[in-house]
């Protein structure tokens, strides 16, 4: 039954726009309605873009905080292609994703040089200048911090309006399916389970004749790819690209819902994604109703992670197995009872 959860859960996702259910608390309008579907899209890409990390993070043990420069390659590639030359969407997010994978090749030939922290600083370094780039504003192309926002001239007409925010959605799921479906791929593929040696005991894989700098430069290029596609639907679905995106702290996030969810399990990274982005977005909403610190969304995602990190350490993915001594508890009597 449970290899079938996760089918059940995309069909509820599909039918999810027909809804008119009304949940106070959780959405300010119906599941149907435009600011319901656009919170709900940005949910979505956010998941693909957690799973796109954890395959470096989570599978291949590469702590990169690099990450956010290729999302911001797709999300900037494909506004200024579209908003500054006037290309047409789908030609823009084509060049862009395979502009960004070269990009990565380039930066992880060089990172992957290293490895451990220095790997980590190395990254960090590439994504300062890339958010240093991106704030300077070169020959008018981002819109430095005040960002770029995406003309609607260029794109086809059923991604533009209010009326039209259902497409949205379909498109942040559609990019949520390939994201799951190549990172599954890849897990079951021997490729998956030779991450899962370099991550664990990289000496091992060298020892039967295998190149880890290779194989972790392709994790790194797919993972940079993904990231690319997911930053062209988030400029799409929130109208426009912004310097946060280009930031550390967009990288950091990804590994609070990497480690939130449960890093490199099958769906721990989705769901921390989802449920991370969730949290940012009705907090933000709600922060000027809440007491104290508790309007602060980070104050209040930092608390949930450090509660994530003590009590539940594999993450959501984890709580199955947590709860498995009281399921036996509470399943024993009624076995008792029935002999």
């Amino acid at each position: 039954m449970k290899r079938f959860v996760p089918l059940a859960l995309l069909m509820v996702a599909v039918v999810l726009p027909w809804s008119t259910l009304n949940l106070p608390g959780l959405f300010d309008g119906p599941l149907n309605s435009p600011g319901t579907l656009q919170l709900l899209a940005v949910c979505l890409v956010f998941g693909g873009l957690a799973l796109g990390y954890d395959l470096l993070f989570g599978r291949a043990g590469l702590l990169s905080f690099g990450h956010a420069l290729s999302i911001a390659s797709g999300a900037y590639g494909v506004d200024i292609l579209v908003s500054h030359y006037g290309w047409a969407l789908w030609s823009a997010v084509a060049v862009t994703v395979l502009a960004a994978a070269t990009l990565a090749a380039l930066l992880g030939s060089v990172a992957l040089k290293t490895s451990g922290i220095a790997f980590s600083m190395v990254t960090l370094a590439f994504a300062q200048v890339g958010y240093i780039l991106v704030n300077r504003d070169p020959g008018g192309l981002t819109g430095g911090e005040e960002g770029l926002p995406l003309k609607t001239a260029g794109l086809p007409g059923g991604l533009v309006g209010v009326v039209n925010t259902v497409n949205l959605y379909w498109l942040a799921l559609a990019f949520l399916v390939v994201t799951v479906l190549v990172v599954h791929a890849i897990d079951r593929a021997p490729l998956g389970r030779t991450l899962i040696g370099l991550r664990d005991d990289e000496r091992r894989i060298a020892v039967v004749g295998l190149s880890p700098y290779r194989l972790k430069l392709l994790a790194f290029v797919v993972a940079g790819a993904l990231a690319a596609l997911g930053g062209a639907v988030y400029v799409l679905v929130v109208g426009g690209a912004s310097p946060h995106v280009a930031s550390s702290e967009f990288t950091l996030a990804l590994i609070v819902m990497a480690v939130l969810g449960g890093a490199g399990t099958r769906w721990g990274a989705v769901a921390g994604g989802i449920l991370y982005a969730f949290l940012d977005q009705r907090l933000a909403r709600l922060g000027g109703q809440l007491p104290g610190p508790f309007g602060q969304p980070l104050f209040v995602l930092g608390t949930l992670f450090i509660l994530a990190v003590y009590f539940v350490p594999g993450g959501l993915a984890g709580l199955r197995g947590r709860f498995a001594p009281v399921r036996r508890a509470l399943r024993r009597p009624a076995e008792v009872s029935a002999s």
